[in-house]
């Protein structure tokens, strides 16, 4: 585990406050905790997505992603979202099978491919795995308004076209590092089941925040050495921050008191 953490650690400008730890370990914030998780799994296979239909795939391509992320983003948005019957459904049949073609006008599109498709596929499974955790504990599943976590972080993201994607992926470093600190840090604190699940979730993201930056670091003609620390002081000014609502990703949770399991 101190392994697989000293990189993110190392990488991240600040922990988690323990203010945010003490309302995400009591027993009232676990149905938010779970269903806000469960909606950042989606979020991060969708922004993968587009990041790939935007710089890396051709248009044909691009309609294949949208066909392999269909049964997703139906579940999300229908009002009648039937959990049973997504869970239950033939997921081989949701494959992508088919061959990717690169943007031949994108000079890095070959190299972007492989590692965002792994991704995916892989928060896309996680986004399964949280949703059959709320389903055994009667925990319904429902959107939730985006906090203001990752809305911040794009504030930032640079207008020159040039290095929007550079800027786009050094946010998605960061995105993922403090998910796998997070799932760190409430792992012990939480029940047999889930405390061996995030456990789980960190052994197999751990390396996301650095396929990201090393991705950032590809598509950029310099050095991203003062882009990844600006972006770091951001990340670390959005966390300690005093937070109105409580996310997975929020900052300082503000007179939220619970009683703990």
């Amino acid at each position: 585990m101190q392994q697989l953490l000293a990189p993110v650690h190392a990488f991240l400008r600040c922990e988690t406050p323990q203010t945010w730890i003490d309302v995400a370990r009591a027993s009232a914030s676990l149905d938010e905790l779970l269903i806000d998780h469960c909606n950042c799994e989606l979020k991060a296979a969708q922004t993968a997505m587009f990041l790939l239909r935007r710089y890396a795939l051709n248009a044909e391509s691009g309609q294949s992603l949208l066909a392999w992320a269909k049964p997703y983003e139906e579940f999300v948005y229908h009002k009648d979202r039937d959990i049973e019957q997504f869970l239950a459904r033939d997921v081989k049949k949701n494959e992508l099978v088919a061959v990717l073609q690169p943007n031949q006008h994108f000079s890095f599109a070959q190299d972007l491919i492989p590692p965002l498709i792994r991704l995916i596929k892989e928060e896309f499974h996680h986004f399964e795995q949280v949703l059959e955790l709320m389903h055994a504990r009667q925990i319904p599943y429902r959107n939730i308004r985006a906090g203001r976590y990752a809305k911040g972080m794009m504030s930032h993201v640079t207008t020159h076209e040039k290095n929007i994607l550079r800027d786009k992926l050094i946010v998605g470093a960061y995105i993922e590092a403090r998910s796998c600190e997070r799932f760190a840090k409430l792992a012990p604190y939480l029940d047999a089941e889930l405390s061996k699940f995030y456990v789980s979730l960190l052994r197999s993201e751990a390396r996301h925040f650095e396929d990201y930056l090393k991705l950032a670091q590809l598509v950029s003609s310099e050095d991203i050495s003062e882009r990844v620390a600006y972006f770091g002081e951001r990340e670390a000014e959005l966390i300690m921050a005093p937070d109105d609502e409580f996310h997975f990703h929020s900052g300082q949770p503000q007179a939220i008191k619970y009683s703990y399991a």
